[in-house]
């Protein structure tokens, strides 16, 4: 799974001109489900929104507290386009998102256990698959990406990128030149000519 988490003075979701959600200062969640994630993923993502350390504490230190020291709210949204594609052509390919019943089901699980891990009545949600708009007052601007990979794509990912430190140390070697063959000319003249036992 992947998300963007923004540290928001506010935020809401509204569908149909109709306001679904809202949150004063906290965090904003942009969620999106990969094939290959499960429960374990949902989990991880649902306690890395809730532990994060976005505020400063009272003394001035910066990055000391959480969505949950502050007693801030947290508004979740689904999002596949997180996912898309965008290496060849100027359109978004969307292949690297699960499909839509199974990613509302770890979605839903997702949403559920930010609400377990935290007061469920400060954990709002948008509508999934629905067209919302939504609206945040980015406070910083602070901005994070953060994502719960599932183990074999993560050891996949570390085998391409060892292959590609492999390949920058260790260059291919520049092939050999071959030699030049003889011309046909030199070659029919070196078959004419007498050896040494033929001569007298």
């Amino acid at each position: 799974m992947k998300a963007i988490l923004q540290r928001v003075l506010s935020a809401s979701v509204t569908v149909d001109n109709q306001l679904v959600s809202s949150i004063g200062q906290g965090i904003l969640v942009l969620a999106a489900v990969a094939p290959g994630d499960t429960a374990k993923e949902a989990e991880a993502l649902a306690s890395k929104v809730l532990k994060l350390k976005l505020w400063d504490d009272e003394s001035g230190g910066r990055w000391k507290k959480s969505v949950q020291d502050i007693g801030g709210e947290v508004l979740c949204v689904s999002q596949f386009t997180l996912l898309a594609s965008t290496k060849k052509g100027s359109k978004p390919d969307f292949h690297g998102a699960l499909g839509s019943d199974e990613a509302k089901t770890l979605y839903d699980m997702f949403y559920k256990k930010v609400q377990e891990g935290y007061t469920p009545e400060k954990v709002k949600n948008g509508v999934f698959q629905a067209m919302m708009q939504v609206a945040l007052v980015n406070d910083g601007p602070v901005t994070l990406e953060v994502s719960a990979t599932p183990v074999a794509q993560q050891q996949q990912q570390q085998q391409q990128q060892k292959k590609k430190e492999d390949q920058k140390l260790n260059p291919k070697q520049q092939k050999q030149p071959q030699p030049k063959a003889m011309e046909d000319g030199q070659a029919a003249a070196a078959d004419k000519a007498p050896s040494s036992t033929d001569q007298i």
